[in-house]
């Protein structure tokens, strides 16, 4: 009879993993990179980090829907986009204002960008100077749009821009725009010769052809760039967009002054503010078929994070949305030519073809039409976002499920184990190790599951809590502030090397060293750093300890 039991008790265990729909489906002890998972569900108001096991460590409330992405900074402040409801701008993605909450839930900034002629949408970039990167519509007249050379009988009431700007915070509401970019000063066209702008497409590829993807519907020709991602490389100092209706990612440079960035020369490049690179759709600059074309919809453009496989090339969620041979989506890396960015008349830029491509010929039957992006992590494994689905996955190199989990936040609430979720969309999700900096000397405690009930996550195992402090160490740091270089010295004999890793502000690896075993110094160079906060983090063995510097000039 106990016999009985026990196998009853094992059918319905298996019964009830088998019937999960929302929250952790499954994990992969021993292969994961452990750490914590930021979302914040489209339909919610609340943004939310769990561990790998599906537990809840940290939520934060906001008075906005989110409009769209989200970020957790070095400081342990969450820096969000919320959606302020602007009728103008009402499309997907609309944004509107920037708040930063800390970890204790106060808003700390917030900073509006939404009228009837602007909005933020989509994704905004934290900066190591503390200032902010956002992506803004901004609305032009139909008798501006003919003026630039826009065919009329493509020309609805309005059409709306795009431009970047870098906001400096100031104070609890203030922002100074600091630098600016608008995509209106760097068009072309070939409809009307009497109109400004007018030449060939082809053989000035570094021009956004104002007729491209143009259309008279009110619902699509009036969003006719829709920039859906920004990211930012410092090293290169340049800005990488997503253009969802081009279907095409683009750089522009950042070391312009905002009069260079409204002209086609100054900065690193001395090409002011046309693209310096494109990739995706040759069509869009007239070289090219739709056989050429790689991107369909894409989000999510990025650079990938130094010291990790594929360093410094671009990771994008290729969504296929009305992809030649049917819709499905694949992840793809790319490696620009980063010199020059080389491109001829004859041929669109290279690469010809992607470095790495996650469901290529749609083997794993992954399709998500919008929204959605993908992350890869330091052991080479890449953690997506299924946006439409709300689902969440961890693949290793070669695409196996290693990690599952779906959100399971809607807009009434949260959804019930069994059911099948609806409306759980997420624009996105994010990794953040377990000894980032924006942890350190915060309380984080795995708490309970977002769903009432997940077998799943009561059987998981994984770690998630912090790595211990180091506190046997008496370190010091000099001089600090820092010019040239900074001394970490050790004042007693340590019996084990400690690994020495410098980041800046947003969490970027901006150099490594290390102390030897039986020494008791390093020196960090910081003569070719910019000025401003960094930090410097000291990793013996399973433990870790982190210090801020600063670097003047």
């Amino acid at each position: 009879m106990k016999h009985i039991y026990f196998t009853l008790f094992i059918l319905i265990i298996k019964y009830c993993d088998a019937q999960n729909t929302v929250g952790l489906i499954q994990h992969n002890v021993g292969t994961l990179d452990n750490g914590y998972v930021l979302f914040a569900p489209i339909s919610s108001n609340n943004t939310y980090l769990i561990d790998k096991c599906g537990n809840l460590v940290k939520s934060w409330a906001s008075g906005y829907k989110p409009g769209q992405s989200c970020y957790i900074l070095p400081d342990g402040t969450l820096l969000r986009s919320g959606n302020a409801n602007n009728t103008t701008f009402n499309a997907g993605g609309k944004g509107g204002i920037i708040e930063k909450i800390d970890w204790t839930g106060t808003v700390t900034w917030s900073y509006t960008l939404s009228s009837t002629t602007e909005c933020q949408h989509h994704d905004i970039k934290p900066l190591s100077n503390g200032n902010i990167l956002a992506i803004v519509w901004e609305s032009k007249t139909n008798t501006e749009a003919i003026a630039q050379g826009r065919n009329p009988s493509l020309t609805t009431t309005t059409v709306w821009s795009e431009k970047i700007v870098e906001i400096q915070p100031v104070g609890l509401t203030g922002g100074t725009i600091v630098w600016e970019w608008h995509l209106w000063d760097h068009l072309i066209q070939d409809f009307d010769n009497t109109k400004v702008n007018y030449g060939t497409v082809a053989s000035n590829p570094q021009l956004i052809n104002i007729n491209y993807s143009a259309s008279s519907s009110t619902v699509t020709g009036q969003d006719w760039i829709h920039l859906n991602s920004i990211d930012y490389n410092e090293t290169l100092n340049q800005i990488l967009v997503s253009s969802h209706s081009f279907d095409e990612v683009w750089i522009i440079d950042h070391s312009t002054t905002t009069s260079q960035a409204a002209s086609h020369t100054g900065g690193n490049s001395n090409r002011g503010g046309d693209l310096l690179y494109r990739w995706g759709n040759p069509r869009a600059y007239n070289n090219g078929s739709i056989s050429t074309q790689k991107f369909f919809g894409q989000h999510n453009a990025h650079w990938i994070q130094s010291g990790f496989p594929y360093q410094n090339q671009i990771m994008v969620f290729n969504n296929g949305n009305g992809r030649t041979g049917g819709n499905y989506s694949t992840i793809e890396i790319i490696n620009p030519p980063v010199s020059g960015y080389t491109y001829t008349s004859t041929l669109p830029f290279l690469p010809s073809t992607t470095s790495w491509m996650y469901n290529t010929e749609n083997n794993y039957s992954l399709y998500a039409q919008n929204i959605s992006g993908a992350e890869q992590l330091s052991n080479g494994n890449v953690i997506f976002c299924n946006g439409p689905n709300g689902t969440f996955k961890e693949i290793n190199a070669t695409g196996t499920t290693l990690w599952e989990y779906v959100n399971p936040v809607n807009g009434t609430g949260v959804i019930s184990q069994g059911t099948a979720p609806t409306l759980n969309l997420a624009f996105r999700c994010s990794f953040y190790p377990s000894d980032y900096a924006g942890f350190i000397g915060k309380t984080i405690v795995a708490g309970g599951i977002l769903e009432n009930v997940n077998t799943v996550s009561s059987s998981c195992n994984l770690a998630s809590s912090l790595p211990e402090v180091l506190s046997d160490l008496d370190i010091s740091f000099f001089p600090n502030p820092a010019n040239d270089k900074i001394a970490i010295q050790l004042k007693d004999l340590t019996t084990e090397q400690v690994n020495v890793e410098l980041f800046d502000v947003v969490g970027i690896l901006v150099q490594k060293s290390a102390i030897n075993q039986g020494s008791k110094i390093t020196y960090l160079d910081t003569r070719t750093l910019y000025e401003g906060t960094y930090f410097v983090k000291l990793i013996n063995n399973n433990s870790v300890i982190t210090k801020k510097v600063v670097v003047i000039k």
